[in-house]
This record gives C-alpha cells, sequence and structure tokens, in this order.
C-alpha cells in the first residue's frame, strides 16, 4: 500500500525470515557462528533459548544456509508429538523409506541410516523448534537419540530451541541425563540501540529505499524504547508507522508517530523486556553442562 510513496521495491518489514533481509548484529553473529562451530564439530547436544520475536527463527535458517550439501537437516517445529510420530517425521524429513511399525524398529532402521552416513563422512542435523512445547517422555525419546553413536563420532547433532522456559524445563531432576549431554549452550538477547538502528535502515536499504531517511534520530530513538531491541516487534512498529505516514502523506516520521503506533499495538518498552531501557545484554555462550 505505501511503497510506491517510500519509493520501496518490496516491504521492509515483513514477518517472514526472508534470507534477503538478513541482518546479524553482534549477538546474532556470534550466535551463527556458535551453531556453525557446534554442526561441523559434531558435539552433539546444543541448546539455543532466547525470548519470543529475538530471532531464533531467523538465526536457524542462516544457519542451515550456511552448511554444505553433505549435511542432512531436520526441522521439526511441531513439539506436540507422540514418540512414533517423531520417528515418521523424522523419516519423512531425512528421506528414509524403510518401513517401520515399532520403536524398535525404526531405532534399528535410523541406526543404519546414520552409519551409513558417517562412513561418508556426512553429517546428520536435527532441529527441535518451540522445544519448551516438548513432554518430558518426548525429551527422553530425544535423549535416547544421542545413544545412537560410535566410541570416537556422534551420529546425530541433536539442536533444542526454545524460550527461556526451556532451560527450566530442563533443570528438572527427571531430566538431568538429558541435561549433562547438552555440550554447547547459546542464549540470545534483544538488539542494543546501535543494533537497532542499523536493523531498521538496512531493511529499508534491502527494500529498495534510497533517500535521505524515514525516521527521524527522535523516532529511532522511541522504535528502541516501545520495542526494547525484539526484531519481530520492530517490524510491527516499523510496517505500522509507515503505513500511518503514507495516510498523512509525511514521508518523514519523528517521535509522535512512532508513539502513537506503539499506543495503539498497547506496548510499553518498560515492560517489553528488563533491557529496554538499559541496553541489551551480551548473549552468553558456554561450554560444558549445563547449569
Amino acid at each position: 500500500m505505501y511503497l510506491s510513496f517510500y519509493e520501496l521495491d518490496r516491504s521492509p518489514f515483513e514477518m517472514t525470515p526472508d534470507p534477503g533481509f538478513l541482518y546479524l548484529g553482534e549477538a546474532h553473529r556470534e550466535g551463527l557462528a556458535t551453531l556453525v562451530y557446534a554442526v561441523r564439530s559434531r558435539k552433539g547436544f546444543v541448546l539455543l533459548t532466547g525470548e519470543v520475536g529475538t530471532g531464533k527463527t531467523t538465526l536457524l535458517h542462516a544457519l542451515l544456509s550456511q552448511l554444505d550439501s553433505d549435511t542432512a537437516s531436520a526441522f521439526l517445529f511441531h513439539p506436540v508429538l507422540s514418540p512414533l510420530d517423531l520417528f515418521r517425521m523424522l523419516f519423512s524429513e531425512y528421506g528414509i523409506e524403510e518401513r517401520c511399525q515399532t520403536k524398535a524398529e525404526f531405532l534399528l532402521a535410523f541406526n543404519r541410516f546414520l552409519i551409513d552416513r558417517l562412513k561418508k563422512n556426512q553429517a546428520t542435523l536435527l532441529i527441535l523448534d518451540e522445544a519448551q512445547r516438548l513432554s518430558t517422555e518426548l525429551l527422553e525419546e530425544i535423549r535416547l537419540l544421542s545413544n545412537l553413536e560410535t566410541a570416537t563420532s556422534k551420529l546425530i547433532q541433536i539442536m533444542l530451541v526454545g524460550q527461556p522456559e526451556l532451560k527450566e524445563m530442563l533443570a528438572a531432576p527427571e531430566l538431568r541425563q538429558l541435561r549433562q549431554r547438552i555440550a554447547l549452550r547459546y542464549e540470545i538477547h534483544p538488539l542494543d540501540r546501535e543494533d537497532t538502528i542499523a536493523y531498521i535502515e538496512e531493511r529499508l536499504r534491502s527494500a529498495g529505499y534510497a533517500g535521505t531517511g524515514i525516521f527521524k534520530k527522535g523516532a529511532l530513538a522511541e522504535i528502541y524504547r516501545v520495542t526494547g531491541g525484539i526484531p519481530r516487534l520492530i517490524n510491527i512498529v516499523c510496517d505500522g508507522a509507515l503505513l500511518l505516514g503514507f495516510a498523512r502523506d509525511q514521508s518523514v516520521l519523528g517521535r509522535h508517530a512512532i508513539a502513537e503506533v506503539a499506543r495503539d499495538l498497547e506496548l510499553d518498552g518498560a515492560r517489553v523486556d528488563g533491557r529496554a531501557n538499559g541496553g541489551a545484554s551480551r548473549s552468553r555462550r558456554r561450554f560444558g553442562l549445563f547449569r
């Protein structure tokens, strides 16, 4: 609707993880490097956590784009499954055509598949998104998959991805065996003020904008305040602001326009995240046991 008004080729703030709009701030660059290292080094279990909208799915798509063609990957984002349904989805994702009926048959066939790939020096990656919604039973089944290994190598790399409550789940006593198998974890936080501004400007450039600036300095500061640097909220606020500017024939937007959009969306930067007014904390990477 507002593309021609702002001289844009396409919408700059869509919600889909379009690789053409990929922006990696400091935390995201470090996170991507960490995940690529984990897969290539065959670390086994990896944990990636972050608040809603901080860019976990975008980071995963960036990871998949950097893996070589010899890496087979399965990306599961339907966490409410029975154990047999999990295996059926795995076989579908990896293109395994053996027909199995029982869990034992699935495990034996999957083990043969993984060993064959190992002989060819081919990596196998399983990504489980929204893992905080997995049942304890299913998490235990996933742990058992990590038992598929040789004396010298893990047969499959498993990445658990979810919101911060996933860490609380894994702290439960009944999941201590799984917790102890996590070799690397990474927690991603919202963008800081500088990266928020760079994120907005980069998305506008990627959408074809060549002007001197749509958002004034005060508008950019207000966007950061009301979103706390969460990319998904940045997209929502910026898209709403562009629509408001188009409706009012305003090609340059200031703080008040952003504040109006934020009120309509019932956003309050002070409640978005504890770091909203004090700068985003550095994302943290730790090796070894989950603590």
